[in-house]
């Protein structure tokens, strides 16, 4: 081969390789916008929560709505399984109080695992439409999960911790939860205090990022192996995508269920 011929292949080598690094998928770490109401921006994955958020509802009715019938279909006793299972798991943590407290643990658990299972179906993230950001055209795809923003795991953290402030100052009084957190008596408890009133707030950070890390993290996933090789070698990826989505509401829903324990315990 001569040093011209070697030279042009070179060259159509080098032009192939970028031509396949700009075919490459783009992951974008925010959500995109679809659309603007005024001035507030309207995303892929607010589209998706809302989706969620009616599915969550639907299901909700049509169990509640079985639960006064007398001949029942197969949906309300997979459901009542479900329900109970979670119900005994709690139980083991919050006790007597399960009761007070599990309407919302198991909006927490149903909530985030529907987000990070609707995030798996075929079309959410695949299908692309065609926006303008910034002045610039691009393709960001219609349905983006819940979870895999940033913005939608943070409420959900904001949410738990308030709550769980909430539920401490009910069952304790104002005075009672505050005295966690200031106590006087001796500069070691004074320290101890800043540090619970610092643990308070990082549990903001803890409960947004594990989240979003995860479901973020395994979406990725999913894309560059379905890039790489598009015949069926994602499948597996997405049956561990189903399990991780299942542990991390599960993760999700029992930390803020230890946390409210502690917070409504008596301080010693």
């Amino acid at each position: 081969m001569s040093e011209t011929v070697l030279e042009e292949t070179l060259v159509e080598t080098s032009k192939k390789g970028i031509q396949i690094l700009t075919e490459m998928p783009a992951i974008s770490i925010k959500a995109e916008p679809l659309t603007h109401i005024f001035d507030f921006k309207f995303t892929n994955s607010q589209l998706l929560s809302i989706i969620v958020i009616i599915s969550f509802l639907l299901m909700a009715l049509r169990y509640s709505k079985e639960s006064k019938q007398k001949i029942k279909s197969g949906f309300y006793y997979f459901m009542h399984f479900i329900i109970s299972s979670i119900y005994s798991l709690f139980k083991t943590v919050l006790g007597e109080k399960i009761n007070y407290f599990f309407p919302l643990i198991f909006s927490f658990f149903a909530y985030i695992l529907l987000q990070n299972w609707f995030g798996l179906l075929p079309g959410v993230g695949s299908i692309l439409l065609k926006i303008e950001e910034n002045g610039h055209q691009l393709f960001a795809p219609i349905l983006r999960g819940g979870n895999a923003d940033l913005n939608g795991t943070f409420a959900l953290a904001i949410i738990s911790v308030v709550m769980i402030q909430v539920y401490g100052v009910k069952f304790l009084g104002f005075g009672g939860y505050l005295k966690k957190f200031i106590n006087l008596s001796n500069p070691i408890n004074f320290a101890l205090g800043f540090l619970e009133i610092v643990s308070e707030f990082s549990k903001i950070l803890s409960f947004s990022f594990r989240l979003f890390g995860n479901i973020f993290a395994g979406e990725v996933l999913l894309t560059i192996v379905a890039f790489l090789v598009p015949v069926l070698a994602s499948f597996p990826f997405i049956l561990l995508e189903v399990f991780v989505g299942f542990i991390q509401a599960l993760v999700f829903s029992m930390l803020t269920s230890v946390f409210i324990s502690g917070a409504i315990a008596k301080h010693h």
